[in-house]
């Protein structure tokens, strides 16, 4: 009788435990699902110490949405209600910010300009091709980067049949159906950056609209490692690059160029704070094997940007991204 007693309370327990540990997985799960909502809605909260920490999460910050589904398939399986319950708030946030860029966008008006951003690669084996296919976009404007002999006249021929007018200033240059004027370089050169450094130019372009100003602009690049992001060089030439932009006279202003950084970016914040940007479409750009994030970015003033996406990859380690602009 007791061995029967026994081996009662033993089944009793083992029958009781497994429902405790899936209801703390639950909790557990919910806890994780609120902490991720909080992230993706306040953000601008993350601290950028250590390691930039703040603008490593927003550099990411739409892959929230994979981590959503991951814990959705987990709150399933499991079978928690107080789990689902819970991912309605990093939902509700991930849609909020990012479910417009999921939308097709609106139909072009007649002040418009086509546009085309593409870091063409300083290692690029084909720059003809690449040329040839920015040319199939049949933009108005082009703006490359990591422009380098001998690649740079190989993009000068095959480009000038379309682009009677353009301008290279160091490494970057823009390519333009419309005549340009007023071309000079904009120095966004870090102070920590030896001389000989020049990814920055502004030219006016001389649309059937009336004049535009263009910048072109090629940030230093970040790296990610064990001490996080390394971005203080980005962020500098981000800060000069905002003043000159302020101190523009023209309007309207169109910034094309490889930032290497997202626009929810703090570090970007010079520009993003005065300029604006496509609402419509996410346009990944880096790396072109397998894009997880738009750095290359068409940026506005008393312009709006429309619909953005990216073309077929060329021989760069970028995706070329195009945009329309309309004109205010």
């Amino acid at each position: 009788m007791a061995e029967r007693a026994d081996s009662g309370a033993v089944a009793a327990e083992t029958s009781v435990v497994p429902g405790v540990g899936q209801r703390r997985r639950g909790w557990v799960l919910a806890g994780v699902a609120v902490v991720l909502g909080g992230v993706l809605g306040f953000h601008r909260l993350v601290p950028n110490w250590p390691g930039q920490l703040g603008s490593l999460v927003e550099s990411f910050l739409p892959w929230g949405g994979a981590l959503v589904v991951v814990l959705l398939v987990i709150a399933l399986v499991r079978r928690s209600a107080v789990a689902l319950v819970a991912l309605l708030l990093p939902v509700g946030v991930w849609v909020d910010t990012f479910g417009g860029l999921l939308l097709p966008g609106e139909e072009g008006g007649g002040r418009e300009l086509v546009v085309v951003q593409h870091n063409v690669s300083d290692e690029n084996r084909d720059p003809a091709g690449t040329a040839r296919a920015l040319a199939d976009s049949r933009a108005d404007l082009v703006a490359l980067e990591e422009l380098v002999d001998p690649q740079l006249a190989v993009y000068e021929k095959a480009l000038a049949a379309d682009y009677p007018h353009h301008v290279v200033r160091g490494t970057v240059g823009l390519w333009s159906k419309h005549p340009l004027s007023g071309e000079q370089v904009v120095d966004i050169k870090p102070r920590s950056i030896e001389e000989g450094w020049s990814r920055g130019l502004r030219a006016v372009v001389r649309s059937p609209y009336g004049d535009i100003a263009a910048y072109v602009a090629h940030l230093p690049s970040v790296r990610v490692g064990v001490g996080g992001l390394a971005s203080q060089r980005r962020d500098e030439s981000a800060a000069l690059l905002g003043r000159a932009i302020a101190g523009e006279s023209v309007e309207p202003v169109i910034l094309l160029g490889d930032l290497n950084g997202v626009v929810e970016d703090r570090g970007l914040r010079p520009l993003t704070s005065q300029l604006a940007f496509s609402e419509r479409g996410f346009a990944f750009s880096f790396p072109a094997a397998f894009p997880l994030a738009r750095i290359d970015q068409v940026m506005t003033r008393s312009a709006a940007v429309g619909h953005i996406r990216t073309l077929p990859a060329t021989g760069s380690d970028h995706l070329p991204v195009v945009a329309r602009v309309t004109l205010e």
